[in-house]
């Protein structure tokens, strides 16, 4: 270390990479730009089979209620209305959920804990960093390393097995949206199974649907548990994060108790922090933003993240 005055704290005491360190630095120490234009991607088993499982558990929803429920309805307009209104619900929430989970929460780059770069850092003396001694890491302010992603994320609330990613900086907004989104469908489909019960029971289960009246009955009412299943989970974090976004404070330090070193933001501000600009109904579009990722042709070594 150079004699600049300055210091450099590791929780685990761990020393600076040396320059005959074989870390590959040049591979993680894109600019923002081009971190921006690639897509994002976990490697993890468990978390790529709970994203299909979501995918599946929504087009199942979307099933039940377009050919058992709707398509067999004799009123046109409420058949053409609440499918719309349905579909739509349910495109939003996806599209909410692709964006999650391929989007870059905020990953701080790995291996920028080099001599050379804190030595352009050009900090003050007695100014102290702090490295992450599991990603090799200069640790930016309320960023918290991920055992799942393998990387420091800027302002981690906490890492959802649903989306297979973390939820943070960037991602927050869309993350909100799909846990609004999903809630509301699930509301709405709750409330078209009501509906068709009531009907099928007037009907003496004649003609209010085109599969049997056993079948129809076990669909709707695997419908309305995964309704309120997914209401109940959906509705509890959709609340959470909104309660965490209007006081500056992620999950994570919240349950550790982390005492704020920074100037909090107040409510709307910190609600346009995360949904950008003033209040529009932009804020409600998971498309806001979005443009396709260039490939990325640098080779990258030791992460779980997939760039395309």
């Amino acid at each position: 270390m150079p004699s600049s005055g300055h210091r450099l704290r590791d929780v685990e005491h761990h020393p600076l990479l040396a320059e005959n360190d074989n870390y590959d630095s040049s591979s993680s120490s894109s600019s923002e730009a081009d971190v921006a234009d690639r897509v994002w991607f976990i490697r993890d088993g468990c978390g790529m089979i709970c994203a299909v499982m979501t995918w599946l558990l929504v087009v199942y929803a979307d099933f039940v209620v377009t050919f058992v429920m709707l398509l067999p309805s004799k009123d046109f307009w409420y058949s053409v209305v609440n499918g719309v209104l349905f579909n739509c619900l349910a495109v939003l929430a996806l599209s909410s959920h692709l964006r999650t989970m391929l989007t870059d929460p905020g990953a701080v780059p790995k291996g920028n804990a080099t001599k050379e770069h804190v030595e352009s850092l050009q900090l003050k003396p007695g100014e102290v960093i702090y490295k992450c001694p599991k990603c090799c890491c200069i640790k930016p302010e309320r960023a918290h390393h991920c055992s799942i992603c393998k990387r420091c994320i800027r302002k981690m609330d906490h890492h959802c097995p649903w989306v297979n990613n973390c939820v943070g900086e960037k991602n927050q907004r869309f993350f909100v949206l799909f846990t609004m989104y999903i809630a509301l469908s699930s509301v709405h489909a709750l409330i078209l199974c009501g509906l068709q019960f009531i009907s099928c029971v007037r009907g003496q289960w004649t003609e209010c649907s085109d599969f049997s009246p056993p079948v129809t009955v076990i669909l709707l009412i695997l419908l309305c548990l995964e309704g309120l299943l997914f209401f109940t989970f959906t509705a509890v974090m959709f609340g959470t994060q909104i309660h965490s976004i209007c006081n500056d404070e992620t999950e994570i330090e919240r349950l550790k108790s982390e005492k704020p070193t920074w100037e909090r933001r107040l409510r709307w501000e910190g609600m346009r922090s995360v949904f950008g600009g003033p209040p529009f109904l932009l804020w409600m579009n998971p498309f806001v933003g979005f443009r396709l990722g260039r490939p990325q042709t640098r080779p990258r070594k030791g992460g779980p993240e997939f760039s395309v």
